[in-house]
């Protein structure tokens, strides 16, 4: 009953996570494949950019997005620039211009990172794990993972705000003017450490008696969480 329970919560916040705009692609968890990362599609279609915020085709594109279309987030952060920052890039898509304007204008400073961070912490808490996350860690990976979303970033820092235009084929078979919004946001990394330390010391409980195999595998994410992060 426990689990069910356990897992009716987290399809909720699947739901959340999956209807935010904003949000990079939705990470799958299946235990076969927990000692890798999930490879994540970051492409953002170089070749069908028909206009920018700056000009005419691929105008002067940033070098953070084109690096981050090539090789990712983890690209940007080895970026010298950004050494010692953890780097976020939200995305949002529509053929609407001024509902992304909109969102765009009101992308709040001090959460612009929440749920891509807690999207990157479930992820490494799930990386390397023999079970289900609730059963490797028992009620600390929903404590956990429900304080992530919630958690915001005061010193996170929007580097920049980015559009791209695609003209793209619809299902209908109808081109269609598509445009794409990158909102960049760093942080630096240990303040991000120390407020993540915090959350999963929060996340501990006296009261909740996880078995040995639990609590060793808390012990263990705690000590090494950062490695792979």
């Amino acid at each position: 009953m426990k689990k069910k329970l356990t897992l009716a919560v987290f399809s909720f916040y699947a739901l959340i996570m999956f209807s935010c705009p904003g949000r990079n692609p939705p990470l799958v968890y299946t235990p076969e494949v927990s000692n890798k990362k999930i490879e994540i599609d970051y492409s953002i279609g170089i070749d069908s950019i028909t206009e920018t915020m700056n000009g005419k085709g691929k105008a002067a594109m940033p070098d953070w997005l084109m690096t981050y279309n090539y090789g990712g987030i983890e690209a940007v952060e080895k970026m010298d620039q950004y050494a010692g920052k953890y780097c976020f890039i939200g995305r949002n898509k529509n053929s609407n211009f001024e509902a992304l304007s909109k969102w765009a204008e009101n992308y709040p400073e001090t959460n612009a990172i929440t749920r891509l961070a807690a999207a990157r912490i479930e992820d490494r808490l799930n990386l390397n794990i023999a079970l289900y996350p609730d059963d490797e860690y028992g009620v600390f990976y929903e404590r956990l993972v429900k304080k992530s979303f919630d958690m915001e970033y005061p010193d996170a820092v929007i580097k920049e705000i980015f559009w791209i235009k695609k003209t793209e084929t619809t299902e209908a078979n109808v081109l269609q003017d598509t445009y794409e919004f990158f909102a960049f946001a760093v942080i630096d990394k240990t303040i991000m450490q120390d407020i993540i330390k915090k959350l999963m010391a929060d996340s501990r409980d006296e009261d909740d008696f996880p078995t040995r195999a639990q609590n060793n595998a808390i012990n263990n994410i705690q000590q090494h969480f950062f490695e792979g992060f």
